[in-house]
């Protein structure tokens, strides 16, 4: 996949996530939501990773190097230029 599908896929599952969410807020034993939710979210885990090993970090976190602060290094991923 090239960054603009991982990007498009990371945001897929983030809006899967929190939609499963408020409905697990009001569905706690909801066996099928719960399941989901983890599907999506081994998902989105995957897809994050994908991405930060081959584009740099998604969020400020995930600044991965202890020489330099590599969150600065290069177009962040809401900007047109790193897609």
């Amino acid at each position: 996949m090239n960054g603009n599908n991982l990007m498009r896929a990371i945001q897929m599952y983030d809006f899967y996530l929190d939609e499963l969410n408020l409905y697990l807020d009001t569905h706690p034993n909801d066996r099928q939501a719960l399941a989901m939710f983890k599907k999506y979210n081994e998902l989105r885990t995957a897809a994050y990773e994908a991405y930060v090993k081959k584009y740099g970090p998604v969020t400020v976190d995930q600044s991965s190097t202890d020489s330099h602060f590599n969150w600065v290094d290069s177009p962040w991923p809401w900007e047109r230029s790193a897609n």
